[in-house]
């Protein structure tokens, strides 16, 4: 007979290659061009896709430095400067200096930016709403609450 310990092990490897792979399936999900499209589409504005996460990184996060911000974004700081320099010229974004460390030139959002931000969350709330319409609420209170562990855990 296997004991209590060997099973307990069992189960929590095969619950973290399942929690693994559905985190997969999330990114994976989350990152594809076509998901972006929807969500530009549905929130009504004039932006181009490459700098649709960019723009929202900088709203969920900023003021961030370009190098944090390409990090986030999973693309190269090289790139992403030129493109937050594009968001710059659209009058969405602005940099300034760093306050901890005044080398660090960082982008944050201007009103503008920010009223295209609030259509973007009013969009996903719309899609959101969708998908989950036919979950308890108390199925999404938890997810919720356990997903924000997870983050938290995986910052840490």
């Amino acid at each position: 007979m296997a004991s209590r310990k060997n099973v307990q092990t069992t189960h929590i490897s095969t619950q973290l290659r399942e929690l693994h792979r559905a985190t997969l399936d999330i990114v994976s999900a989350m990152n594809k061009p076509q998901r972006d499209e929807v969500l530009i589409r549905e929130a009504g504005i004039p932006l181009d896709r490459a700098l649709f996460p960019l723009l929202v990184g900088v709203e969920r996060f900023g003021p961030i430095g370009v190098v944090d911000l390409a990090y986030r974004a999973g693309r190269d700081y090289t790139t992403v400067s030129r493109q937050v320099a594009k968001l710059e010229e659209l009058g969405l974004v602005k940099r300034q200096p760093s306050k901890s460390d005044r080398r660090v030139r960082e982008a944050a959002i201007t009103p503008k930016g920010k009223a295209m931000t609030n259509l973007v969350d009013a969009a996903r709330e719309r899609l959101g709403r969708v998908i989950f319409k036919t979950w308890e609420p108390d199925d999404l209170d938890d997810l919720v609450r356990l997903m924000r562990r997870f983050a938290d855990a995986l910052q840490q």
